[in-house]
């Protein structure tokens, strides 16, 4: 079975197929900030609310991926990111540099992870 979440015309917000979960690439709007801890603190924010409307929680997290507008931002980032994460349950993560599909966007995330529903 399978359970979309928050479907545009486009694509869903976070797909459930049997127990692999995973969300769509997430980026900020223009409107959540212009620097890379504001974006990646809202990106992270929605992530978790689209897992807790699933009926999961960060520790159902089993990978993480990362895109970032530049790679200088990096440790900025991860100054955010380690205060959000489930340290007792770290997911695995990839971080790269790319170019995204609008100047105002400094990262986008896409989630994974594990449903025993």
């Amino acid at each position: 079975m399978i359970k979309r979440f928050d479907c545009s015309v486009r694509a869903a917000s976070l797909v459930i197929s049997g127990s692999t979960v995973e969300t769509s690439g997430l980026v900020a709007a223009a409107s959540d900030g212009i620097d890379i801890q504001e974006q990646t603190r809202s990106v992270l924010q929605q992530a978790e609310k689209l897992f807790e409307s699933a009926g999961l929680s960060k520790a159902d997290i089993t990978r993480v991926q990362i895109w970032l507008a530049d790679m200088n931002h990096f440790s900025a980032m991860n100054e955010v990111y380690d205060t959000w994460v489930d340290k007792n349950n770290p997911p695995a993560r990839a971080c790269v540099g790319a170019e995204l599909a609008a100047d105002y966007y400094l990262i986008e995330i896409q989630v994974f992870g594990f449903s025993t529903d």
